[in-house]
């Protein structure tokens, strides 16, 4: 007879999944200064002379949403893995990659976020994982590559 604690089938007893590593410092930083340069924005949108219009003050704010825009794609990165593929989400471009596909990931001292090798010799960076965050980013690191050891391809024979 089964317990809660034995998982029903090998792929229950996994890391669960999906899991999401996003950037803390970043993020923080990211949306921090979003939040105060709107604030700003809108202020001196308010308090502009009388001699300035509408418009003038309408620009101001489209020119506080644009630098938020920009903020927004330092603080979008993340890595999403999930039972049958991985999201690798860097900014402004997303790539969907197969568990089959990625060989490693690797952050050599002195880089900013990881990189993972993938099976066709390309390397792809990974800013959902950045070395802003200390030994947490260590940490993910360890996890991530320890599910791509689980759902990767088989080593090859005689390999250890």
């Amino acid at each position: 007879m089964r317990t809660k604690e034995q998982p029903v089938d090998g792929a229950a007893s996994r890391s669960g999944l999906p899991r999401t590593w996003r950037p803390r410092a970043v993020r923080v930083v990211a949306y921090g200064l979003g939040v105060l340069i709107m604030g700003t924005m809108v202020a001196l949108a308010l308090t502009l002379p009388v001699e300035w219009g509408l418009l003038d003050r309408v620009l101001m704010v489209g020119i506080g949403l644009l630098v938020v825009g920009g903020l927004y794609a330092l603080a979008r990165p993340r890595l999403i893995a999930q039972e049958n593929r991985v999201l690798v989400i860097n900014g402004i471009r997303t790539h969907v990659l197969s568990w089959a596909e990625i060989i490693d990931i690797q952050m050599p001292v002195g880089e900013p976020w990881p990189c993972v090798d993938l099976s066709d010799g390309t390397s792809l960076p990974v800013m959902g994982i950045q070395s802003t965050d200390g030994e947490r980013a260590h940490k993910n690191i360890a996890e991530y590559r320890k599910m791509v050891r689980e759902r990767g391809e088989a080593e090859e024979p005689g390999r250890s």
